[in-house]
């Protein structure tokens, strides 16, 4: 077993995080659904504030994994929080500790800065994942649904706010 290593991503590394999110597409079964670009994770990372933040995870030579993640704002806790927007590991670097090693990272920026919860989304069918995040202490919020607007219903909802 080889080692790894964390940093944190630049702009020059939005062909790697291009790249991996593809891998995590593929594992998640949309490989078509990736529209995003290069450029997107240029602009994203040049902006100041960065519209997000990404760690890559490396070790024989290549990028082995990545957690991308963005601020938020906890309003009954008056405080900040950070989403955890995708956390993945190739998936012949499996089980070498590079996943704990990535949720780690961004939990201590969490601290660092003050948050008061750091939190993210799995696949319902993702037992792997539901699982490793348990053992590290994470609780689910069944009762709890997401809600997305995009595309033309996010147009439609948009078109009405006239103020």
């Amino acid at each position: 077993m080889s080692s790894f290593s964390l940093r944190t991503a630049t702009p020059d590394d939005a062909a790697t995080l291009l790249k991996l999110v593809r891998g995590l597409a593929d594992y998640e079964r949309a490989p078509g659904d990736v529209v995003a670009t290069e450029g997107d994770y240029v602009r994203a990372l040049s902006s100041s504030p960065p519209e997000m933040e990404a760690l890559i995870a490396e070790g024989d030579g290549a990028a082995l994994g990545f957690a991308l993640f963005f601020p938020t704002w906890s309003t009954w806790r008056g405080r900040p929080g950070i989403h955890l927007e995708d956390l993945f590991v190739i998936p012949e670097a499996r089980g070498r500790g590079i996943g704990r090693a990535l949720l780690s990272k961004v939990a201590s920026i969490a601290v660092a800065r003050g948050c008061a919860r750091l939190e993210w989304q799995v696949l319902d069918w993702n037992e792997p994942a539901i699982g490793f995040y348990r053992a590290l202490g994470a609780r689910s919020l069944d009762e709890w649904t997401a809600m997305r607007l995009d595309g033309d219903a996010l147009m439609a909802v948009a078109t009405i706010a006239r103020v």
